[in-house]
């Protein structure tokens, strides 16, 4: 009679490979006296399997839980190839992200590999590479591609011979990264310094991380692509470029959130040589916050035009429309007449915060009148302040995302910008520009690329001449 089959404990496939750690059985026909091989007692054998098991799903579990908590696609990638180098005893590998619907993001990144590193690998065939075999749909490709030993393979491309030698490795494990939703995403590739090749347990593991890892990786990649999408979107319903006019140099900063907000800004000729420039926020975020944030851009364009020189009238002009055709939404907006030969800016607010003027003996906010943001009372009025410039100083407007990113008390998120507007080095204060750029940097150490930044940011700096 045949054994019986052990059977699922716990969850535990019984019919995965047992761990490389667990007791060999005793041989046929081996005295059970003889000392050297002492009986094995009953149960053992399976108790040790057990206890492989267990050791391999709390591994599997800890590198998944790692792997969930990432929130960005590079993060996510790093981690696979972390722990994809753990589970098969690799020390160096590569990651090609190249999704098969065709619709990006297309990146190539390393683990102990260099940028250089990298692009010397590109420099093979792809038809050499194994990950280019998987990404190609080639036959062989499907569980995963082993070399363990490249330079003793025949017909090796002189290339790929080249690469390897110059870069140290001499073996390589390959894992496609597939869902059946998503379709193929890219390849994971490992890399050893020595012939060498995952054993079957490793190769097990390694590949039951692969279909996590590539699951999350399908979320994120969505996640991504709406996020470029949303900036995309964004950007598209702002100025392609600043106006030229005699007597004021313009430079604007813009950032979109992840999921898409309704900060915007513009600077628009008026007759008279005048400038208008405005910078605001809608209330929400997604599509409808930056279809709004377009809708209340163009509107205030219209309204410049036809009475710029009334700050105070384009904005009651800009609450009524907005409480007309959007009940439900509110946006702050800051508006300013600007007359580049008199150095002079009307200026008109509503529930936003005051701008910034630098310059070399002074760096202070302008005072404006505390006001309610559009559509939050039956009728929005405050009265309009003005600014005088001296010849070189700079007017800095900027939304409220750029102070919500400093993550700190609104009257400390204050007085960081402000210290910031006032460090920037005379070098560079001929530049509005490289004077938004200081005060960006001073203020977000790690960008407005950062993560965690879940704030649009905008920043308009016009230099007086």
């Amino acid at each position: 009679m045949n054994a019986p089959h052990p059977p699922k404990v716990a969850g535990i496939d019984s019919t995965v490979p047992a761990p490389a750690h667990t007791v060999a059985p005793v041989a046929a026909g081996a005295s059970p006296a003889a000392p050297a091989n002492p009986p094995t007692p009953p149960g053992a054998v399976l108790q040790d399997r057990l206890a492989g098991w267990v050791s391999d799903l709390t591994t599997l579990h800890e590198l998944t839980e790692r792997l969930a908590r990432t929130a960005a696609l590079d993060e996510a990638l790093q981690e696979l190839l972390r722990a994809g180098a753990a589970l098969v005893g690799a020390r160096r590998g590569l990651l090609v992200l190249e999704p098969g619907d065709g619709h990006g993001p297309d990146t190539t990144i390393g683990l102990g590999l260099a940028r250089a590193d990298l692009g010397h690998i590109e420099t093979v065939p792809r038809s050499a590479l194994s990950y280019g075999r998987i990404l190609d749909g080639l036959a062989g490709g499907e569980g995963g591609i082993a070399e363990p030993d490249l330079f003793a393979v025949e017909g090796l491309d002189p290339r790929h011979r080249e690469v390897a030698a110059r870069l140290g490795y001499a073996a390589s494990y390959a894992l496609p990264l597939t869902t059946d939703t998503a379709g193929r995403l890219g390849v994971a590739v490992w890399l050893y310094d020595e012939p060498a090749e995952p054993g079957e347990r490793q190769r097990h593991l390694a590949g039951l991380y692969a279909r996590y890892a590539a699951e999350h990786l399908a979320r994120l990649l969505e996640l991504e692509r709406t996020r470029t999408s949303m900036a995309t979107m964004a950007d598209e319903l702002l100025p392609a470029r600043l106006p030229r006019v005699a007597g004021v140099q313009l430079a604007a900063r813009h950032r979109t959130g992840p999921r898409g907000g309704g900060d915007w800004y513009d600077a628009l000729p008026l007759p008279d040589a005048a400038l208008g420039l405005a910078v605001g926020s809608v209330t929400g975020s997604g599509p409808s916050a930056v279809a709004a944030m377009g809708r209340l851009r163009a509107s205030l364009r219209a309204y410049a035009v036809m009475e710029g020189e009334d700050p105070v009238a384009v904005l009651s002009d800009l609450e009524l429309l907005l409480r007309l055709t959007e009940p439900a939404r509110s946006a702050t907006a800051l508006f300013g007449y600007c007359e580049p030969a008199a150095r002079k800016i009307t200026l008109a607010g509503a529930g936003h915060s005051p701008p910034l003027l630098i310059g070399q003996r002074r760096t202070e906010f302008v005072e404006t009148s505390v006001s309610a943001p559009l559509g939050m009372l039956a009728c929005w009025e405050a009265p309009s302040v003005e600014i005088l410039a001296e010849p070189g100083e700079t007017v800095l407007l900027y939304t409220d995302g750029l102070l919500h990113r400093m993550g700190e008390a609104t009257d400390r998120a204050f007085a960081r910008l402000h210290a910031a507007a006032a460090g920037v080095p005379r070098a560079l204060r001929g530049d509005p520009g490289a004077i938004a750029d200081h005060v960006l940097r001073s203020v977000l150490p790690d960008g407005l690329d950062a993560a965690e930044g879940a704030e649009d940011v905008v920043v308009l700096a016009a230099r007086f001449e």
